[in-house]
């Protein structure tokens, strides 16, 4: 055995060099394989299409709800009364089950606020919500139960007028999703 020392190195033969070549060759041809199976799980054009709409609110009057649907979840549109939006903005957010927001438009640790559950400074009146009871995503009846909101008849969830869960076994707030005003009469939604 002989000493190897740091100047001795090994020039690169025929050898080395078809080794890297067929490699690469290699590489190459199994991401051109592989690509027609990645881009197929790309989504296709109606799904898309699907990824976001535009509802018309104009006909939408106080203390009516509208619900479109968004990605096969129904979107409840409402156009609370002054009385609901008072009802929501004097509770307490310690009389809450859950002090999250759930709003997607505000930063994750958003207190629940009937501002923050709202469509913000001026239209405090209207509520964009996901209509899915967050404990097992049944459908709550609008306008019922204790605090005038949202009613779950399958287990009993009872959410107020700013979709905040009051009682019952949903553990968090109903959900908003990423929304924007175009106008005063149209709401794009995703």
């Amino acid at each position: 055995m002989g000493l190897v020392s740091a100047h001795d190195t090994a020039e690169p033969t025929r050898r080395d060099f078809l080794y890297i070549a067929t490699g690469m060759a290699g590489a190459v041809g199994a991401a051109g394989l592989a690509w027609p199976f990645i881009d197929q799980m790309q989504p296709d054009a109606s799904t898309l299409a699907a990824a976001s709409i535009e509802v018309d609110i104009s006909s939408v009057t106080e203390g009516m709800s509208l619900i479109a649907k968004w990605r096969g979840k129904p979107i409840v549109i409402r156009n609370r009364t002054p009385k609901e939006v008072s009802d929501s903005a004097n509770t307490p957010i310690s009389d809450l089950k859950d002090p999250i927001a759930r709003n997607a438009n505000l930063p994750s640790d958003a207190q629940a606020t009937d501002l923050s559950r709202s469509a913000g400074k001026g239209k405090e009146n209207w509520l964009i919500m996901i209509d899915v009871c967050t404990h097992l995503g049944c459908i709550p009846l609008g306008e019922e139960g204790q605090f005038g909101g949202w009613f779950c008849p399958c287990h009993g969830s009872t959410y107020d007028t700013a979709g905040r869960i009051r009682s019952g076994p949903a553990p968090e707030n109903m959900h908003i999703p990423p929304y924007a005003f175009l106008s005063d009469t149209h709401i794009k939604i995703g």
